[in-house]
């Protein structure tokens, strides 16, 4: 025998009734049209999952059962079933083989013990095929190869795995019967170990446990061939399978651990989490978090069965779960690291007019749980909902998700290129959070890595200077969201965040202010930091006629490609390279038309790199980082009681720790030696901050008049100045006196009416008179708080609308204009009235809250203002008592002075009998 048979695996049964034989998790992987799906459909056939074979093109698959999958003959959506052998039990995860769904593929790949590679025979190895190869590389998993339609005329398994050989990898070895059976192939096994290359020459043997050590070692790839539609070669290659693969967790641990690859909703909206249990069992009613387990169901196609426990390598869906996320590890299991593949493409969502776009974000939110990287925001500038997609088709399928889901219809624009940014050179951010009663500071150094390194954070401060509890707390909020740059507002990436001080308050420091702190501190790099665009690339193999090839260089040059030397075979040139997206599209039409439909193009995305036209995309963009209320720079100090906000510029001169690095001058103060001054080096920074430094906002005539009803023509505020002086471990600001800032409360009114029940009723039956009654307790309430209060009510659904502003008394009222709501108001005037001034806004509205706290405003909730005005008027009351007896027994002085004692105690005995 060439090799010999050592696997023996027994099918007993555990104490806990749990099936012993060998379970083998696989993910069938393919590029577009190379029979994926049809392979699934034989494996599940003749593993006896199923009766009879479906087909695509017959729209009766098990695994494509969503009506999109079927109408278009694509796999969209991760699908799970399960097929047996003599003693393995197979999990089979079908994957999309679509490049705009390759996101949903390689979410999969985190949970697979090995995969399976379909190359279509008559394609041979495509550009998608060896990006999928990268991806398996990265994520370290074994692999089988299954060459399809062998059946096709012209197709030859010698040429392919010639191929595969050189463009995959050169351990892609041929595994048929055939082949097993020479001494070439058996040599090249033996020489992937030592051990095996000197047992092999002693014996000339090979046994099977040897080679699947080196398939789970990814030493070596065993290759097959056939035609999955006609079954040839396919039941070979599922023996294959099953004899060259080893059980990962026939020594798992006992303590739970799991890793989430995917979220979805079943057909009565039932929250499911996908997961592979990695050691350990699962119970319903286990509780994971917060939360506990409901059901635990096994999928077979889009049919389950519910059971009690799984163990170790099962696969399963999970209810009752409300917090994961894909690539989450559970129990003693890690999260995965961020995916490879990435949308290229940014898209703005349009709905029709009747539609509250505010309102569907919250809704179609929840799409973001199932596919993170949609990456779907809320553009408050322009009152827009925008995603990330990989293409058109994508698009498609997500009109159709919502249409269904949200009774919505939906479109798209021509889609955008997505940026990202980086930084060029070290800075440190500052971040400090200090309304009253609130404290956190936090400084991160912040330096650039190389291309593709992504966010890398860390923290470098001893736990005497800051608790092990909040340095792991910022460590979180910097992993937890995605921040933007100063250029255009894109993600940035390439770039490591070390922690490097911090400070809290024994009493006053929550976990949110830490968050506030932390995004501030980022942020504040940021915008001093010399940031450069990124734009993502695609890398391509071209094949054209000889002829062409003066073209075909003429175009790669324009295009800002970096390519290589033409290789010519045959009658043919192939260029490789990689050039920009945005040029790069719709390019392969235009070869076509040139070669007359004898050229081919392949493209893979090959990450991201300096962008060719940052100075044109920053203008085109036109991103304006001092007014992106969502990511202040700014950070929030507390004087005399009260909070007040210091632009990014000013920060480094109030905040209460010392810089550290060389990134900050620091020299003497001659006169003063106790007083340290601060030198802040000059900012080399891009153009772009300079360009909005003196930015106005008194272009909003709104504004501009109640403005001028407080202050006048041409009022500046004075700004607060401040030094530091020097003690041992701690620093303490001093500031200069000064008049008292003025103090602003907006209140969004039909807002602060709904928390008031008596109001409430009222505004049912009259409108107006529910109004008139708020605006009176608001005039009250700033005769005693001396507040500038603005009160805003909707009026955006009235056509015609031009919106107005009016003076009650002595409080400001307005009525938004058409298609401004009063949170896009309240909203705007906080950030522009901010910069200079103490504002405090009332609301209960969530989303408003998050963006208000994010202007460095003070927020205070709609109970909570009510609960402020009965104080505010039982002080009323207090003082008007008081000033009446004040008043009664100066009075009394007076007449004193002239009228004898028995006529004063008889107007007193009158005064009693009266009351």
């Amino acid at each position: 025998m060439a090799f010999e048979e050592k696997v023996c695996y027994n099918n007993s049964i555990d104490e806990k009734g749990f099936d012993k034989m060998k379970q083998i998790t696989i993910g069938i992987l393919a590029h577009v049209d190379a029979g994926k799906t049809t392979l699934s459909e034989a494996f599940l056939y003749l593993g006896g999952a199923i009766r009879a074979l479906g087909r695509v093109d017959k729209k009766n698959t098990i695994l494509d059962n969503f009506e999109a999958e079927r109408d278009r003959g694509i796999t969209i959506f991760s699908k799970c079933a399960g097929f047996s052998m003599e003693d393995t039990r197979f999990i089979l995860l079908d994957t999309p083989g679509h490049v705009d769904f390759a996101a949903e593929m390689e979410r999969t790949l985190s949970v697979l013990d090995y995969a399976v590679l379909v190359v279509s025979g008559a394609d041979g190895v495509q550009g998608h095929t060896k990006t999928l190869w990268k991806l398996l590389e990265q994520y370290q998993v074994p692999v089988f190869v299954f060459v399809n339609k062998m059946d096709q005329p012209g197709c030859d398994s010698s040429k392919i795995l010639e191929e595969l050989q050189e463009k995959l990898n050169s351990s892609v070895l041929d595994f048929s019967k055939e082949s097993l059976e020479s001494e070439s192939t058996k040599e090249n096994i033996a020489v992937c170990n030592e051990e095996l290359m000197e047992r092999y020459l002693e014996s000339g043997e090979i046994c099977v446990n040897d080679i699947a050590g080196l398939v789970a070692e990814r030493k070596i790839f065993p290759c097959y061939f056939g035609s999955a539609l006609k079954l040839f070669g396919v039941e070979e290659f599922m023996e294959g399978m099953d004899r060259y693969s080893v059980d990962f967790y026939e020594d798992a641990g006992e303590e739970f651990g799991a890793k989430v690859y995917k979220i979805s909703r079943d057909n009565q909206g039932n929250r499911l989490t996908h997961m592979k249990v990695t050691s350990g069992r699962l119970m319903v009613k286990a509780q994971i978090g917060d939360n506990k387990v409901n059901q635990i169901r096994i999928y077979q196609g889009e049919k389950f069965e519910a059971v009690n426990e799984v163990a170790a390598g099962a696969v399963c869906a999970v209810t009752g779960l409300d917090e994961t996320y894909p690539g989450q590890g559970l129990g003693v299991e890690k999260d995965s690291k961020s995916p490879m593949l990435q949308p290229v493409l940014n898209y703005r969502m349009i709905f029709p007019k009747d539609v509250d776009a505010l309102k569907m974000y919250g809704q179609i939110k929840v799409l973001q749980e199932e596919d993170p990287q949609l990456n779907i925001s809320w553009n408050d500038i322009h009152g827009e909902i925008e995603t990330k997609l990989m293409g058109e088709v994508q698009t498609e399928i997500l009109k159709e998700i919502i249409e269904k889901r949200f009774d919505t219809i939906v479109s798209f624009d021509d889609g955008s290129i997505v940026y990202k940014e980086t930084i060029k050179n070290k800075v440190e951010g500052v971040g400090h959070f200090e309304p009253l009663r609130h404290y956190a500071e936090v400084h991160l150094l912040m330096e650039p890595l190389e291309v593709g390194s992504g966010i890398v954070v860390d923290a470098d401060v001893s736990e005497d200077v800051l608790d092990r509890n909040w340095q792991r707390l910022v460590l979180t909020h910097l992993k937890e969201k995605v921040h933007v740059g100063a250029l255009t507002g894109s993600a940035i990436t390439d770039v490591k965040i070390t922690l490097i001080n911090g400070k809290a308050h024994l009493k006053h420091t929550e976990g949110g202010d830490f968050r506030q702190a932390t995004y501030r501190a980022v942020r504040h790099g940021l915008m001093k930091a010399e940031s450069v665009l990124l734009e993502p690339f695609y890398g391509f193999v071209l094949e054209i006629p000889s002829e062409n090839v003066g073209r075909a260089l003429t175009d790669l040059d324009r295009m800002k490609a970096a390519f290589g030397a033409p290789e010519i075979e045959g009658e043919n040139a192939v260029i490789q390279g990689k050039a920009p997206v945005s040029l790069m599209n719709g390019y392969q039409k235009e070869m076509i038309a040139y070669t007359k439909g004898k050229g081919s193009i392949s493209l893979e995305y090959a990450g991201y790199g300096p962008c060719h036209n940052q100075e044109e995309v920053v203008e085109r963009i036109g991103y304006v980082p001092e007014m992106d209320l969502s990511n202040p720079a700014s950070s929030v100090f507390c004087a005399h009681g009260a909070g007040f906000v210091v632009e990014w510029q000013d920060v480094e001169d109030y905040m209460h720790l010392e810089n550290r690095g060389a990134l900050v001058k620091e020299d003497m103060d001659m006169e003063n030696p106790n007083v340290t001054r601060k030198v802040l080096p000059k900012s080399s920074g891009s153009s772009v901050h300079s360009r909005y430094n003196n930015i106005s906002y008194s272009d909003d005539s709104d504004l501009q008049e109640i403005f001028k009803r407080t202050y006048g023509e041409g009022k500046k505020h004075k700004t607060i100045e401040a030094v530091t002086y020097g003690k041992e471990n701690t620093k303490e600001a001093v500031y200069k006196p000064q008049k008292k800032k003025k103090e602003y409360l907006l209140v969004d009114g039909y807002n602060v009416l709904h928390a008031n029940e008596d109001l409430k009723e009222l505004l049912e039956v009259n409108l107006e008179a529910a109004r008139n009654v708020l605006m009176d307790v608001l005039c009250n309430y700033q005769g005693f708080k001396q507040y500038e209060v603005i009160l805003v009510f909707d009026a955006y659904k009235v056509k015609g609308n031009q919106g107005e502003v009016v003076k009650y008394h002595n409080i400001n009222v307005v009525y938004t204009k058409e298609a401004e709501t009063a949170d896009h108001y309240i909203e705007r005037t906080a950030h522009e009235i901010g910069r200079q001034y103490s504002v405090t806004v009332v609301t209960s509205d969530g989303v408003e809250q998050v963006i208000i706290r994010g202007a460095g405003c003070m927020l205070m909730s709609s109970r909570e203002f009510w609960e402020d005005v009965a104080t505010t008027e039982a002080q009323i009351s207090e003082q008007i008592e008081e000033h009446s007896v004040k008043k009664r027994y100066q009075d009394r002085n007076y007449l004193f002075n002239y009228l004898d004692d028995d006529l004063l105690e008889e107007m007193e005995r009158i005064r009693l009998g009266k009351k």
